[in-house]
């Protein structure tokens, strides 16, 4: 269904005098990146950057002009991965070998300030992805906090190995220890959240750090490279800008890099891995491709499942790997639960990212929008329905929500991360149907139950929790809190991130030991007590 018949479609997109002034952002020409401590001007060539944001002209709806950023080529790349290298010089660096408090200490620095960009990244997350004022805002105070957490998860750990151990005659310090060069590549639906989420606790263990700044939401970084600049000793943090393909595709091929932290496609990594020519010596954290589904039993509260369900499919436009993309529905309340859903999905109001009340908002990626119409195509001619009124209707970067029903195997919206405002509903009889789904799925990262019957979830609940990493049990799928654990199985992730298990993922258990005698006791509290190693310490941090 395409009519338009509600009044809010109509003029979605604003000329720029109506737009208001407290949102609006300048031109950014950036014409720097961060090499080795230095904030390096470039001068070549430059890659435009477009807001999903429409303006009216005289030749129609035009995406706007937002800046442009530097596309550096293959020869810079490798300039930016070799201070990478040098900065960590074998552990022997300044930031690899500075002390637990000294890290923390850089640290705060950076979050004290990164908080004094919080109005403009705010208004750039707006412009750059489409996300509304409330999310725009919610990414990146929950980012701050983020990083918070993770400091005072680093006390913690740290305290917890100010202590040696002894056994069998043998006295041993035992402590986290970095692993070396992280390239650290993220999404656009988070570009500052999920980014910082493995480059903070990879910084904070005392790696270096090769950062690749997504496609869409880069420019929201640019307020943070002085940030960087001031917070870390030069080399620590170094930024890329350019064609993923051209740029680190030499930088992986050079073997030099000790961690790939990747946020995105399955295939996308599964290449970048194949690239390295010591993969063994690779670690790889990487949070990938998901299709979660939702299953509505016949005992759930259908009010209930249909205000998680929309959450979980529509927050930021279905655009996030803990969006919910299958719903199935037991055929006995399918009807009822369909036409709740539907009256739901047509109340959202569509608009620009800072209205009042705004759901709906344009989509930065070009060319998703024609791809979820050849989804919906795909359905109705294999028997589906658009239920909803104005479902489906496009306007240039705008898509409104469609819901999908009956959706079968035979569509793509049943196999596919539409990754996108599209709810695919698929009706079934037996509950074995939707296990069967998650058996023979490529994925594996969530699944939403909703039933009020005790005996029926406890029956769901242990099937999945062996076919996906977390099962959520009358609401939707998603990452928080942060301190719980995030992954996957399948194709859908490689290593746990969480504050407390991402400092694992990016440090290795090292330790100091030697036998019990008297001249080593006495050799070990001398290093202590005169502080002349930053590794063995008793220190307690507070």
């Amino acid at each position: 269904m395409e009519s338009v018949n509600n009044p809010s479609f109509h003029e979605i997109f604003k000329p720029e005098n109506e737009i208001p002034q407290e949102y609006k952002v300048p031109e950014i020409h950036q014409r720097e990146y961060l090499l080795n401590g230095e904030l390096v001007v470039w001068s070549g060539e430059v890659q435009e950057i477009y807001s999903p944001v429409c303006i009216p002209t005289e030749n129609g709806l035009q995406r706007k002009l937002l800046g442009s950023v530097p596309n550096i080529g293959p020869k810079e790349a490798m300039e930016v991965l070799d201070a990478c290298v040098k900065a960590y010089d074998n552990g022997l660096g300044e930031w690899p070998t500075m002390s637990v408090e000294g890290r923390i200490k850089c640290m705060q620095k950076f979050v004290y300030l990164m908080i004094k960009e919080r109005d403009v990244i705010i208004r750039l997350l707006m412009w750059e992805i489409g996300k509304t004022l409330a999310d725009s805002t919610k990414e990146f105070d929950r980012t701050v906090d983020y990083i918070n957490q993770t400091i005072d998860a680093l006390k913690d750990l740290d305290r917890e190995s100010s202590r040696f151990q002894q056994a069998e005659g043998t006295i041993a310090q035992i402590r986290r220890a970095p692993l070396g060069v992280v390239l650290s590549m993220g999404p656009f639906n988070y570009p500052l959240n999920e980014i910082f989420t493995t480059l903070i606790p990879a910084l904070i263990m005392g790696n270096t750090i090769l950062f690749k700044l997504p496609k869409h939401g880069v420019l929201a970084h640019y307020p943070l490279l002085k940030a960087f600049k001031e917070a870390f000793p030069k080399g620590t943090v170094n930024t890329l800008y350019g064609k993923g393909s051209e740029i680190i595709t030499p930088i992986m091929e050079s073997g030099k890099v000790n961690v790939l932290a990747f946020i995105g496609s399955s295939k996308v990594a599964n290449g970048l891995k194949k690239l390295h020519p010591k993969v063994n010596r690779l670690r790889a954290i990487l949070s990938l491709d998901a299709k979660n589904a939702a299953i509505v039993t016949k005992n759930a509260n259908l009010d209930v499942a249909v205000s998680e369900c929309i959450l979980g499919s529509l927050s930021f436009n279905g655009q996030r790997c803990t969006a919910l993309k299958l719903i199935f529905v037991q055929k006995e309340v399918a009807e009822e639960f369909t036409q709740k859903l539907t009256a739901a999905v047509s109340a959202m109001k569509p608009g620009l990212p800072w209205e009042k009340d705004v759901k709906i908002t344009p989509l930065p990626e070009v060319n998703k929008p024609p791809y979820l119409k050849e989804c919906l195509e795909d359905a109705k001619a294999k028997g589906a329905t658009v239920l909803n009124e104005n479902g489906g209707f496009t306007e240039e970067s705008f898509f409104f929500p469609a819901v999908v029903y009956p959706v079968n195997s035979d569509m793509k919206l049943y196999h596919e991360e539409q990754f996108g405002p599209v709810i695919p509903v698929v009706p079934f009889e037996d509950i074995e149907e939707p296990i069967e789904y998650q058996v023979n799925a490529d994925h594996g990262m969530q699944v939403s139950i909703f039933s009020e019957d005790p005996l029926e979830v406890s029956k769901l609940i242990d099937p999945f929790v062996n076919l996906v990493s977390r099962v959520n049990i009358n609401c939707q799928a998603q990452r928080g809190p942060d301190v719980f654990p995030f992954t996957g199985r399948k194709d859908s992730a490689e290593g746990t991130l969480s504050v407390f298990d991402a400092l694992r993922s990016f440090s290795i258990r090292s330790l100091v030991a030697a036998k019990v005698t008297e001249s080593n006791k006495d050799l070990l509290n001398t290093i202590v007590r005169d502080h002349d190693s930053n590794f063995l310490s008793t220190d307690y941090i507070f």
